[in-house]
């Protein structure tokens, strides 16, 4: 009988990790620093001196998110287990959770049933404490901004336009416009300010594509923080604190080795949000990954709209990372709310609603195949009410269009679930079909990538701004930012900004609401539709099923 996910994690046995680093990727003792019996990170000068060929990278994204879930991760787990389970060689490569989404409404993200990677309440809660050192870095350049301007402000901020806004790992609606610095003369002068979530932070993408330390703190550097009255740039350099940002990052930015519950090695490491930042981990563990594994997982966040495009179009861009096979994971239940099923109706059969929903799973292996170069399977997360109709009817729409459909049963079979899929992965990376292209070219405008990704990958029919963030954007392109990539926040739950469009609407329009410039990470962010950069708790937080008992035993983590 299958049990929670957090008693099923809490019921398996792990080998002590530094065994299984050496048994399994040949990872010396004295290369490991161990977080406790069960975590450890691997030492950057070891894997410095690690040449050889590498690994095939496989991509693992998916449909627009629905409450009903999608499986994405638990994907990626159940996948990386098979592979190693026919005998590859392969490594895992996650991002870290928030603890935002972690006690809001999302939950963990460690996967699921019996394709989890683990300690499960470790990963999901503090992990290695990365995720306090990215926030701590941040805020120390904000405390280093106003406590510049309150002894003299020798380099001229204008407080009208400071751009640094801090940052906390928790989502707190109440932060996210705040005055500071009240209370008199020693306490600075006051202004407007303002919290986002760790994940949306800088200095956390930043971080996960940065490929050294040197490289890291010039890019930290080159944080652009606020503006002269004569709207002359600032940067963290001018106030000379990327040597102690850097510093408090010295640990973080070595990778996290855990293990799957079948005790296959899991690297887990950085974690911005797709649908505001890039949502890839580091290309520091990915690379890592391929050095030591056969086979490399790894993820993109959310949709293929965003997670996978921004995981092409930003992260293989800067780093000259090529996936091999991409995965583009959906249920059944999750394209029945794309065909407008209400989300208490989804076990029942639905023909009808289906055909619609598969509207925004066809668009998806559209891009994955036609804008990214991809060649890619279907992996359909099995649920129990999933009948033999509707499997046939998603089989003829996907043959139409010449991509193969698997069934994996990896939540409550683990690896034995996904051998299927394991197998089609491996077809399709050893084809040799991969030819990854990127959606818009580095000399493109920033306008022109901002109007590529939105007709080309989110079927919109163009582009709109007000007067003032249009000027903006010129003067970003006049100041020479013009060839940065592009990093699009909108709404997860739709190809357009508006989260209640389901399936795949076409036509529409894709407004930009605010363009910030991240310098440090070299891309443009442009805020769409009313996406928020610091997300709420919902009306019933997952916080509230979260308990832990006398003799310290987690309970209600999911």
């Amino acid at each position: 009988m299958i049990g929670s996910d957090i008693e099923i994690a809490q019921a398996a046995t792990l080998k002590p990790i530094v065994e299984l680093a050496q048994q399994r990727l040949g990872i010396p003792p004295e290369a490991l620093e161990p977080y406790g019996h069960y975590k450890a990170k691997i030492d950057l000068q070891w894997l410095g001196r690690q040449t050889g060929p590498k690994g095939r990278l496989v991509l693992v994204t998916a449909i627009s998110p629905t409450p009903a879930g999608e499986g994405k991760t638990t994907t990626t787990v159940g996948l990386g287990d098979a592979l190693n389970r026919i005998g590859k060689r392969a490594v895992i490569a996650l991002r870290e959770p928030s603890l935002g989404p972690v006690f809001g409404m999302k939950g963990g993200a460690a996967g699921g049933g019996y394709a989890q990677v683990v300690p499960m309440e470790d990963i999901n809660l503090h992990f290695t404490g990365d995720f306090n050192a990215i926030a701590l870095a941040h805020n120390l350049l904000a405390a280093l901004i106003d406590n510049h301007i309150h002894h003299g402000n020798a380099l001229g901020f204008d407080a009208r336009r400071i751009v640094w806004r801090r940052v906390m790992d928790m989502n707190d609606r109440a932060l996210r416009s705040t005055v500071i610095s009240l209370g008199g003369p020693g306490n600075g002068f006051p202004r407007e300010d303002g919290f986002d979530i760790v994940v949306a932070s800088e200095v956390m993408a930043i971080f996960c594509l940065a490929t050294s330390r040197r490289d890291l703190k010039d890019r930290l550097g080159n944080i652009i923080v606020g503006y002269t009255r004569e709207q002359t740039p600032i940067r963290a350099r001018d106030l000379n604190a990327q040597g102690a940002m850097a510093a408090l990052l010295k640990d973080a930015i070595k990778p996290n080795l855990v293990q799957t519950l079948e005790n296959n090695p899991a690297i887990i490491h950085g974690g911005p949000f797709a649908n505001i930042a890039h949502g890839c981990n580091t290309v520091t563990a990915t690379e890592a990954a391929l050095k030591l594994g056969e086979y490399v997982v790894t993820e993109a966040g959310f949709g293929a709209d965003l997670g996978a495009e921004k995981f092409i179009d930003i992260k293989c861009r800067k780093s000259g990372l090529r996936p091999d096979v991409a995965v583009v994971v959906a249920t059944l239940r999750a394209l029945k709310h794309h065909g407008g099923v209400d989300a208490k109706e989804l076990n029942a059969p639905n023909l009808e609603a289906l055909e619609r929903g598969i509207a925004n799973l066809e668009r998806h292996v559209d891009n994955v195949r036609n804008r990214y170069g991809l060649p890619c399977v279907v992996s359909i997360n099995h649920f129990t009410s999933d009948t033999d109709p509707e499997l046939d009817l998603l089989r003829r729409k996907m043959d139409q269009l010449g991509v193969p459909v698997v069934v994996a049963r990896h939540w409550s079979q683990g690896s034995a679930g996904a051998e299927d899929l394991a197998r089609e992965v491996v077809r399709l990376a050893e084809s040799g079909s991969a030819d990854m292209r990127f959606v818009y070219r580095d000399e493109d405008t920033l306008w022109d990538k901002m109007k590529a990704i939105a007709t080309r990958v989110y079927g919109a029919s163009d582009i709109s701004a007000d007067s003032a963030v249009r000027a903006r954007i010129a003067k970003l392109q006049q100041d020479g930012y013009g060839h940065y990539p592009v990093c699009v926040a909108k709404t997860q739950y739709s190809f357009s900004t508006d989260p209640k469009l389901r399936a795949a609407p076409s036509g529409h329009m894709v407004n930009i609401r605010e363009v910030r410039l991240a310098a440090g990470a070299e891309f443009v962010v442009m805020i769409c539709g009313d996406i928020m950069t610091m997300p709420g708790l919902p009306k019933e937080p997952a916080s509230m099923r979260i308990d832990i008992d006398d003799d310290g035993r987690i309970s209600g983590l999911f």
